[in-house]
């Protein structure tokens, strides 16, 4: 990002805007100036498995992230900060944010029972009939968590955000999708009140849903002081993870696409309207005056960091022969089940024949992931959706150019690397995005 003409805008001299981006993996912080440049940049894996996060292993690196950029900004003025997180990752917390029950991540699967249960009230096409949707989990949680005071059903950037700001009511448009929000009359749905009657369920549970961008509040003081950093900064509210990694990468118009490479497989595509087919595991979020269609696949990088460690790959990625396809047909998967762009919950990996030699191996592994990509983006297509004009790619898989090839030829689209990869990059442009116009 280049452009140079809200510089003059901004509230102070010297002042930077923080993303924080709470990946599947780890804790991320970038902090960016009046002219979109990173000046500052720190981040830390989570110790724990991304299928087993608790709410402190986020907090505990949020910390040691802003921390960081703190140490490495001091003759700045940061300004705002605003935090995205994984699409449909929820927990309930108390009016303090303590949480009350565990996280149940994104790509849990423990819910179907709720997403069945879900069909009594929501619509057929809605994105919550799914046990990786965010109110199936919160569903879940609360017929297996006994909750004896007023509570918040918060996604995972709200959390993060809510611990900052010191309020635990607010959510994005993005992030609510997944737990029932109407994107198109932005409201929480009368099917989902009715829902909340039957079982009980305090409406007042559910947060504002608010634009990205937005301001939450101001920094709590002792979080301020506490992480060294300054006492009125503004807490903005974020997105989800994907959607702020296609922010970064500066697409706008109808046909472009991006794909996230990170440990799973995320396609967006802009979008003159909006499509929303949970049978195939896809739905439309906001974007400006248009929407952003796609889906996720449970395929991506933690398939290939399962059988390679990155040195490997490195190694494997200069021996083989992108032009010359494995013909292996493989569906490269860690666990039986998958998203998009096929919805099946019982559908199982298919790895076989698995071949000796690693190049080859690794190559119809990388194949495999570029043809459920393409399988996507056609399934959007016939969903009504353009098929893509040309695909930036983001995450940590943008890097290898063997792959870019294999995805080239079998897209038959220009696909580059986009001039700005990572979520947290996403979100530092939604927190100076007030000070953008």
């Amino acid at each position: 990002m280049t452009e140079k003409s809200y510089a003059s805008k901004l509230l102070r001299p010297s002042s930077l805007f923080i993303g924080l981006d709470l990946g599947t993996s780890g804790c991320r912080a970038i902090a960016i100036d009046g002219d979109g440049i990173v000046k500052a940049e720190a981040k830390l894996h989570y110790t724990n498995h991304e299928h087993n996060q608790s709410p402190q292993d986020w907090w505990t690196a949020t910390q040691t992230v802003l921390k960081e950029i703190s140490s490495q900004t001091s003759q700045h003025h940061i300004q705002a900060i605003s935090v995205d997180g994984t699409s449909g990752t929820v927990l309930i917390c108390g009016d303090s944010g303590q949480p009350l029950t565990p996280a149940l991540m994104y790509n849990d699967k423990r819910a179907s029972e709720q997403a069945n249960f879900l069909k009594q009230f929501a619509p057929n096409n809605s994105i919550v009939l799914n046990p990786s949707s965010g109110l199936a989990k919160v569903l879940w949680l609360l017929e297996h968590h006994e909750l004896n005071e007023p509570f918040h059903i918060v996604h995972q950037a709200d959390w993060i955000a809510g611990l900052l700001a010191g309020r635990f009511d607010h959510s994005d448009i993005n992030n609510a999708l997944k737990t029932g929000f109407d994107p198109v009359n932005k409201i929480w749905p009368l099917w989902l009140t009715d829902l909340f009657h039957e079982l009980q369920i305090d409406n007042a549970s559910l947060p504002t849903v608010v634009t990205p961008g937005s301001v939450i509040a101001s920094i709590q003081p002792r979080v301020a002081k506490a992480l060294d950093l300054p006492l009125d900064i503004e807490i903005i509210a974020g997105t989800t993870d994907s959607t702020a990694a296609f922010i970064a990468s500066g697409a706008k118009q109808v046909g472009q696409a991006v794909t996230s490479l990170g440990s799973t497989l995320v396609l967006k595509i802009i979008s003159d309207k909006a499509i929303d087919d949970p049978a195939h595991g896809v739905y439309s979020q906001p974007f400006g005056q248009h929407w952003l269609v796609g889906g996720a696949s449970n395929s991506g990088g933690a398939v290939l960091k399962y059988f390679f460690n990155e040195l490997q790959m490195a190694e494997l990625t200069k021996a083989i022969k992108p032009e010359i396809n494995t013909n292996l047909n493989y569906y490269p998967l860690l666990d039986v089940g998958e998203r998009f762009p096929i919805n099946d919950i019982n559908l199982a990996p298919r790895l076989t024949p698995k071949v000796d030699n690693d190049v080859i191996f690794f190559q119809g592994l990388l194949e495999g992931i570029a043809e459920i990509e393409y399988q996507g983006y056609q399934l959007l297509e016939k969903l009504g959706a353009p098929y893509p004009t040309s695909v930036q790619t983001a995450g940590g898989g943008a890097v290898n150019k063997a792959w870019q090839q294999i995805r080239q030829q079998k897209l038959d689209v220009p696909v580059s690397v986009a001039n700005e990869t990572a979520a947290a990059y996403g979100s530092a442009i939604l927190a100076a995005q007030k000070y953008l116009n």
